[in-house]
């Protein structure tokens, strides 16, 4: 067995990063391309590597000559790769291809051990690494039959969204018999390049041979082997997260701050999305009309606070939407004067937007994260503060006041002559008899220094769209913040999304009243690893503390690196003084499940 390495492209959409290097050369984690994927053929007892340069091949060449690569190493230098493409770089090891069996390989590709050996140890002669697709994915995609033979290599006229269930994407990697490279491949690469020139690709002549009546290559499934395919910046930046290890691979997807479509294979226990809602039938509404929501501009704050109030029964003079919960918060906290009132831990969006000194902490948080109204007032009483920042339920504890305690604090502000800011972005999660929501026209008019504000992303499962609503008896402050943004802060869809939800309310009662069984059930699960003290919540996550010798970061990293489970380690944030906490999303009943068993394997 030889391996083949097709490193001849110029990598242009890399940019600067290939000026001066050739495109197998640009380093993933501080490694080239190439040097990794040597070194994983090295340890392969394979009789030679032939690797094909063209672009800045000089360097190529040194570079791997220094290596101390103990396989014969064969270089070919392809002097056309301006004016030509792979089909002609692999034309220039037909000597090579005719001699034994071949792993074929593109330079641009990163993958771990595990990919060479699956295809090395299956028994069939003519494989092809595959994947299913995801829509950012560049290269050859092909269909199967179905006894998993290639009978097709799709090119891009004829590539349909719709049939992306029934496609796989190439990984790259193929294992060719001498005998089907003698017999087939070599002469039909030989004679396809003559009739149609350089400058196709070698799948093209894959393409015609999948089309034969006796199926000549099979398709090999790629599932939790990790490899990636860099065509590019984001590539590169996607595959160094992929392949870093330890703590590193940790602090770089949370730096990420969302974008996780990307890891398909990844439990994502850190962002808090709702998991039963919007429906199937509400997202169908919402794909009939993309078409003409992406081709249309959306309607200004005057409409969209008409059509959030519609919903909410509030007035439009009393509501503002905002490009999330984040875009108000900004918006509110760095036009607000005076100090604030904070309880930590919080949801560290408010913090960030105030000077330290600007902040009074409440001190009276117990062990257990617990804390009331009275205990509030009490602290604030006699200190001059402009507001209070309650978040109803706690985040990150799941700590939840009902809402006659609130008003009375609210009354209390109305007379300290300060604002009770209430975030309520969790409090549809809580499990009570009547609701416990502010967002009423008559509470609001009754309790002029009180400040809602709502995420839609958590409890209605949107987060993509980025929605998020501030209310307020304050109409001059409610004006100041829909001035402060910008005037199309939200797109066609979140106008839409408010357009039709109001359709959809017994769904979602649906969907929270499912929720609640589920957080139920896992909840039980979880206070069944014994080292682990789960805290009481009424929200859609789980305030943890790690009871055994792990710490939370080490748990973190041994989740996400061994399990692919993304969760948020607190041990950082203010308020846990570096304490072993972690917050567990609720999520589906199999998820949780996932959770719990990864759970248990790491604590025992």
């Amino acid at each position: 067995m030889q391996a083949i390495i097709l490193a001849a492209g110029m990598g242009r959409r890399l940019r600067e990063l290939t000026k001066d290097v050739a495109k197998c050369m640009v380093k993933v984690n501080g490694v080239p391309l190439i040097e990794r994927m040597l070194r994983q053929l090295d340890a392969l007892s394979l009789s030679r590597i032939v690797i094909v340069t063209g672009y800045q091949g000089e360097k190529l060449e040194q570079f791997v000559q220094s290596l101390s690569i103990r396989t014969e190493l064969v270089l070919i230098r392809n002097t056309e790769y301006a004016r030509t493409n792979n089909i002609y770089s692999l034309s220039l090891t037909q000597e090579y291809l005719l001699q034994e069996d071949t792993l074929l390989l593109e330079s641009d590709s990163i993958f771990e051990e595990a990919v060479l050996k699956k295809i090395l140890s299956h028994p069939y002669p003519c494989l092809a690494l595959v994947a299913r697709p995801e829509s950012w994915m560049d290269g050859a995609v092909v269909s199967l039959d179905e006894d998993g033979n290639i009978s097709n290599f799709i090119n891009t006229r004829n590539f349909r969204y719709e049939n992306m269930g029934d496609y796989y994407k190439t990984a790259n990697i193929y294992k060719f018999s001498q005998r089907f490279l003698e017999q087939e491949y070599v002469p039909f690469l030989e004679a396809y390049a003559g009739a149609w020139g350089h400058t196709r690709y070698y799948e093209s002549a894959l393409k015609v041979i999948a089309f034969q009546e006796r199926p000549v290559i099979k398709a090999l499934e790629l599932t939790d082997e990790r490899w990636y395919e860099i065509n590019d910046i984001q590539d590169l930046d996607i595959a160094e997260s992929i392949f870093a290890t330890g703590e590193e691979k940790l602090n770089r997807y949370m730096r990420r701050f969302g974008g996780y479509w990307r890891y398909p294979r990844m439990l994502d226990f850190c962002y808090l999305v709702n998991p039963f809602f919007p429906n199937e039938r509400f997202m169908d509404e919402m794909k009939a009309n993309f078409d003409t929501l992406v081709r249309q501009y959306p309607s200004g704050m005057g409409v969209n606070s008409l059509l959030a109030g519609k919903y909410f029964g509030l007035r439009a003079e009393n509501i503002c939407v905002g490009n999330g919960t984040a875009e108000l918060i900004k918006s509110l906290m760095e036009n607000l004067e005076g100090r604030i009132g904070m309880i930590y831990p919080t949801f560290e969006e408010y913090p960030h937007r105030k000077k330290e000194e600007d902040i009074l902490p409440f001190p009276g948080m117990g062990e257990d994260f617990a804390y009331n109204v009275d205990s509030l007032m009490r602290f604030y009483e006699e200190k001059e503060i402009a507001a209070v920042i309650l978040i109803n339920p706690d985040n990150p504890s799941g700590h939840f006041i009902p809402r006659e305690d609130i008003l009375r604090m609210a009354d209390w502000a109305q007379k300290k002559g300060c604002r009770l800011i209430v975030d309520e972005s969790f409090v549809d999660f809580a499990e009570t008899e009547v609701s416990n929501s502010l967002l009423e026209q008559e509470l609001i008019d009754s309790h002029p220094s009180l400040i809602v504000l709502k995420s839609i992303s958590k409890s209605f499962g949107v987060p993509g769209l980025r929605l998020g609503v501030l209310a307020t008896a304050d109409r001059e402050l409610v004006a100041f913040m829909k001035k402060d943004v910008a005037i199309w802060n939200i797109n066609s869809f979140a106008e839409y999304y408010m357009q039709i939800i109001e359709k959809y309310k017994a769904d979602y009662e649906d969907a929270m009243v499912r929720f609640m069984d589920v957080r139920r059930r896992y909840m039980r699960k979880l206070k069944k690893i014994s080292q682990l003290k789960v805290y009481p919540s009424q929200a859609n996550y789980v305030l943890c503390r790690i009871e055994s010798g792990c710490t939370a970061t080490r748990l973190a990293d041994i989740l996400l690196n061994r399990h692919n489970i993304l969760i948020k380690d607190l041990s950082t944030k203010t308020g846990f003084e570096g304490g072993n906490y972690i917050r567990l999303a609720v999520k589906t009943d199999e998820e949780n499940d996932a959770m719990v068993a990864a759970l248990q394997e790491v604590l025992g």
